[in-house]
């Protein structure tokens, strides 16, 4: 190792070594917080939020469910509020059934919204692509410029081999966020299958993100075997 390595791995570990103190902190505010109000709904949703950031799923779910049995019968909003909480929970350790049946008891029209793209990303999650996208296309509805709704509704329509509609979605998500080096590749990904120069998206994906541009190269070299053996294909027919 470099003495530039050893510099960075130090800079990397203070830097997680501070934000755990930081967690530690507000965990310790949040229990506080409801012990001295047990009444407010929201605090059991944020500490619940923050075990699932540091991974503590088990903790997080016996919070939500305690919460709920404590608020549910007292007020709808914070039903669905700790129903929406414990589906991230599930969303967050990889149970997606789980997670879909909590997002589809959540009422609350500003909720609504937000558990529909949960709904997508959950179904996404089990690749079910096409009810993803009937759910990403319903929480388009009141986001049609958020580019987070947009990418997922071009992650799903790449899946079900929608290329073009795919590409526009990903055009859309990168007119507002164009330093997206996961929707760049994606998005070089429609091109190549459209016969398109997807140069400068793969350019861009690998300065933006790296690590995504890598983990991609499989994928793009099954894409590119499966088209040329489809000209050849062609060609002997």
């Amino acid at each position: 190792m470099t003495e530039t390595d050893k510099q960075e791995a130090a800079a990397q570990k203070a830097k997680r070594d501070a934000k755990q103190k930081e967690s530690e902190k507000l965990l310790h505010r949040l229990i506080q917080e409801i012990d001295d109000d047990p009444n407010n709904y929201h605090t059991y949703y944020d500490l619940g939020a923050l075990l699932v950031e540091l991974k503590s799923y088990s903790q997080a779910e016996e919070l939500m469910m305690k919460a709920l049995g404590l608020f549910a019968d007292k007020s709808r909003a914070a039903k669905d509020t700790l129903t929406y909480g414990l589906g991230n929970v599930y969303y967050e350790a990889g149970e997606y059934q789980k997670a879909i049946e909590q997002f589809n008891q959540v009422k609350d029209s500003q909720l609504k919204s937000d558990a529909y793209m949960m709904l997508a990303q959950s179904y996404m999650g089990n690749n079910d692509h096409k009810t993803a996208l009937v759910f990403a296309l319903t929480a388009a509805e009141n986001h049609q410029q958020d580019p987070q709704v947009n990418q997922l509704i071009a992650d799903n329509l790449l899946a079900v081999g929608s290329f073009k509609e795919a590409a526009e979605y990903y055009d859309k998500a990168l007119a507002s966020e164009p330093k997206n080096g996961h929707a760049q590749f994606d998005r070089g990904i429609a091109a190549v299958v459209m016969g398109e120069d997807a140069t400068k998206y793969f350019e861009r994906a690998k300065q933006l993100d790296p690590k995504y541009y890598e983990k991609g190269q499989v994928r793009l070299a099954d894409i590119q075997a499966a088209l040329t053996k489809k000209k050849d294909d062609q060609k002997k027919a």
